[in-house]
């Protein structure tokens, strides 16, 4: 079995799994460690193909998991928190291995990333743009996805200077990597599943986010009465990087409510 990069920090009690979105790695939340490290024990996780775990080929969303959750470094019981493509990983992890899971928090993500009928989200043709451009221009359309995920924000220039040179300072990820995350995100649709899951499990959002628009939030607050959502002013879909003091608060708010 091919092994993930993975790093342990943190002089907590409680075990907290940060896995990150599509095109990046694990650098990307070292903005919150700081706040974080006196509360939980922190796992920082490159995904399968992503940054330093390089030798994966292009995945399913049921594949990732059990590689990420099978790792010998993985703890026997844990938070897992996904951002956007992350998301999606931890909530697969939550639905079919719920023992191993504290509490499941996921960060401007979605059940279902693509536009649906009554459902609101990124347009197939996006996606499927995407996937084109990478194999005519990889870094132009990296660049172009990381724009997006600060639009809006009050530092978007700084914010996305942040994000990219996460993902020039590690290796890059394969096409194909690339291509079978954004297929991921174009195909997978966890509403269903996840309406009856029995572990807490919160959301976190930007109101500004173009790729998770807040009408996700606001259904799945009808649907999901036991999932509490938290919607952040002037943030976007890295809202942990602009706004990492209000995300780190809504964390150790959970693990005070687990330890409780």
């Amino acid at each position: 079995m091919n092994t993930l990069w993975w790093q342990t920090e943190g002089e907590g009690s409680i075990d907290l799994v940060l896995l990150h979105g599509w095109g990046l790695n694990a650098e990307v939340w070292r903005n919150i460690i700081p706040g974080l490290r006196s509360h939980f024990r922190i796992h920082l996780v490159d995904l399968p193909g992503y940054g330093r775990s390089k030798g994966f080929t292009a995945l399913s969303l049921e594949e990732m998991a059990e590689i990420v959750l099978f790792q010998p470094q993985a703890p026997e019981r844990a938070i897992w928190l996904g951002w956007s493509l992350g998301g999606l990983v931890a909530s697969q992890i939550a639905l079919t291995h719920p023992e191993r899971v504290e509490a499941l928090v996921s960060v401007a993500s979605s059940p279902c990333f693509t536009a649906r009928e009554n459902w609101p989200g990124i347009k197939p043709d996006v996606l499927s743009g995407f996937q084109h451009m990478l194999n005519v221009d990889f870094q132009k359309t990296v660049e172009r996805f990381l724009a997006l995920q600060t639009l809006g924000t009050e530092h978007a220039r700084q914010d996305a200077r942040q994000l990219k040179s996460v993902v020039l300072a590690q290796p890059i990820p394969d096409v194909d990597v690339l291509n079978g995350g954004l297929h991921i995100l174009k195909t997978a649709d966890l509403r269903e599943p996840l309406a009856t899951l029995a572990i807490p499990h919160w959301r976190i959002y930007g109101q500004l986010d173009g790729l998770v628009p807040r009408k996700v939030a606001e259904l799945l607050d009808a649907s999901w009465p036991q999932s509490p959502s938290h919607i952040l002013p002037k943030a976007a879909h890295a809202p942990f990087i602009s706004h990492g003091e209000r995300v780190n608060q809504i964390l150790v708010s959970l693990s005070d409510s687990l330890r409780a």
